[in-house]
Parts: structure tokens; C-alpha cells; sequence
């Protein structure tokens, strides 16, 4: 990949030079790490959204149903699966 831009951050100079070492430990140039720090990040991010947005619809519909009477009390489906348990024991 071709270096397009320029990123320049400050950083507290240990911090920087423990980075460099590790990099160098690892035999990877330091701007590849950042790179791959960063991807990982915009992942990490991309699917923490995609989550809530996913979790968002789920208690929306979830509302929506109880609000509309399609929904059961906890009560119910413990007689309900209490009464399968009991069908399908010797």
C-alpha cells in the first residue's frame, strides 16, 4: 500500500519509545503496526455499532409485542415447558 497521508499525533515520549521497541523486537516497521492498530479499531468500532443497532431492533420488536399482547409472563412458560418436562419423563 502507498503512503497517501501523513498522520501526526503527540505521545508522551516513554510511550512512543516502548512502542518503537516492540515493533523493532517484532520485526515490523512501526507504521505497519499503527495501521494494523488502527484497522483493528475501525473493526472493533464497525461491529460494536452493527451489535446495538441489531440489539436496538430486537427490544423495539420485543416492546412492540408486548405492548400488542403477544407476549407471555414468565409464569406461563414454566407451566407451559413444566408440563412438556413431566409429558416426556418416565
Amino acid at each position: 500500500m502507498n503512503a497517501k497521508t501523513v498522520f501526526t499525533m503527540k505521545l508522551e515520549p516513554q510511550l512512543r519509545d516502548e512502542f518503537m521497541a516492540e515493533a523493532a523486537a517484532a520485526d515490523r516497521p512501526a507504521s505497519q503496526v499503527v495501521r494494523e492498530l488502527m484497522r483493528n479499531y475501525i473493526d472493533e468500532r464497525r461491529h460494536a455499532r452493527e451489535y446495538e443497532a441489531y440489539l436496538r431492533l430486537k427490544v423495539t420488536g420485543a416492546r412492540a409485542d408486548k405492548t400488542a399482547g403477544r407476549s407471555y409472563s414468565n409464569d406461563e412458560i414454566e407451566a407451559e415447558f413444566s408440563a412438556i418436562r413431566k409429558k416426556l419423563s418416565p
